[in-house]
């Protein structure tokens, strides 16, 4: 079974207010380093240099698995790719057995799963450091690019206000964690029964953060300076027609936009379902923020994996 003192990144607050500070300060000053080199040259000092990373899919990723591949080259380590389909956890291996296999061959473990349950199974046996690369419940590396993106952007975090319009998924759940965490705000639009997890709710209210639920997508953005939204149907979750008709009214399109504060900047983590939660005229305009978001994945993560490893 892992020691207590191990850095697992399951939820942002897993690390905390001041290290969540650090690693997006440390993201920022990386990719700064970094102008004009080629992608996969490692940084001055190659920290993870010798290290190398487990990634486990049991979802399918563009994003995640490019950019944690990158992550490790840049850090001058190395990563493997693992599909569930194709490794024993796919075939009956237990998650405690995998925990125990995997942290005696790699120096982290990175899974994208469905199941939040099964990650915080794996950390509690793994003695490597386990970090959530999405889970039904939550999405904090995500999180930590849009954060880093926004403050590109001259956005201050604290008592920042974000609007949110679309499904109250895994994604809202981790934005609403950040803003407990980091003193932000946010007034989420969301049609009723889809609101986000009320545990992830309660902690940022008490924390101090606003958190506004309503089902008015306009009162939602109203003066916000940033707006956000996801797919309606998140991967592999049940949808179909009904659920596209109730979400509808939440498409961010430029009505909604203008809605918002001037010059207020437009995030979603992809993959976009252009027509239906944003238009084109919105992801392709010059409030959205979308490819530098993704981008910075990667040097988000870098500085999550030198945290995890006692680094940073």
């Amino acid at each position: 079974m892992a020691g207590l003192d191990l850095r697992h990144f399951l939820d942002l607050s897993d690390a905390g207010p001041q290290a969540l500070r650090a690693i997006l300060a440390d993201a920022g000053a990386r990719k700064a380093a970094r102008t004009g080199l080629p992608k996969a040259h490692a940084d001055d000092g190659a920290p993870l240099d010798g290290y190398v990373l487990a990634m486990i899919f049991e979802k399918n990723s563009t994003r995640t698995r490019v950019s944690f591949d990158v992550a490790m080259r840049q850090l001058g380590g190395s990563a493997i790719v693992m599909e569930s389909g194709s490794m024993q956890l796919g075939r009956g291996e237990t998650v405690a057995d995998t925990a125990r296999v995997l942290s005696r061959m790699v120096d982290a473990i990175m899974i994208r799963t469905s199941d939040h349950a099964k990650i915080e199974e794996l950390a509690h046996y793994a003695s490597v450091p386990v970090i959530n690369g999405l889970t039904d419940q939550s999405h904090p590396c995500q999180i930590m690019a849009d954060l880093l993106t926004l403050q590109e952007r001259g956005v201050a975090l604290e008592g920042m206000e974000l609007a949110w319009l679309g499904d109250g998924n895994n994604v809202l759940n981790s934005l609403v964690e950040a803003a407990g965490l980091l003193g932000f705000n946010i007034r989420a639009g969301i049609p009723a029964g889809f609101e986000p997890d009320a545990a992830f709710v309660t902690r940022a209210r008490e924390a101090g953060s606003q958190i506004t639920l309503t089902q008015d997508p306009f009162a939602a953005v109203k003066g916000a300076q940033v707006v956000v939204t996801d797919t309606w149907v998140s991967m592999g979750q049940p949808g179909g027609d009904a659920v596209i008709a109730a979400m509808e009214p939440y498409q961010v399109n430029a009505e909604v936009m203008a809605a918002a504060a001037p010059h207020a900047w437009f995030l979603h983590c992809l993959p976009a379902h252009r027509g239906e939660e944003v238009t084109d005229e919105v992801i392709d305009g010059p409030q959205s923020v979308v490819w530098d978001e993704a981008e910075n994945r990667i040097h988000a993560q870098k500085s999550v994996l030198l945290w995890a490893m006692g680094k940073l």
